[in-house]
């Protein structure tokens, strides 16, 4: 009896020492796997800083084209204004002679 006990610990041995090399293969894959995510989540998070950078870049630039069109456009309005005067005055001129 004491022969069949040994034989049945030294075979929950043998599974516990297999389940615990299981065990440790699986924590050195899940290890690998949380590095290559870890290392993936900190160059998305570089790519997304540079993608704010780069929007705000464009986001500055864009107002200042903006505002540049907008004093174009007062130029040209004022410009247009000038011209008209102008044509009205020749007429004018053209029309005394």
């Amino acid at each position: 009896d004491a022969n069949r006990q040994i034989s049945e610990y030294r075979f929950k041995l043998s599974k516990a020492e297999q389940d615990i090399t299981t065990l440790e293969q699986n924590v050195g894959r899940l290890e690998g796997q949380v590095a290559r995510y870890k290392n993936a989540a900190e160059n998305a998070e570089k790519v997304e800083d540079e993608l704010k950078a780069e929007k705000r870049k464009l986001q500055r630039e864009l107002r200042t084209a903006l505002d540049k069109m907008e004093e174009m456009e007062m130029t040209n309005s004022h410009l247009m204004k000038r011209l008209e005067k102008m044509k009205a005055n020749r007429t004018a001129l053209l029309s005394q002679q």
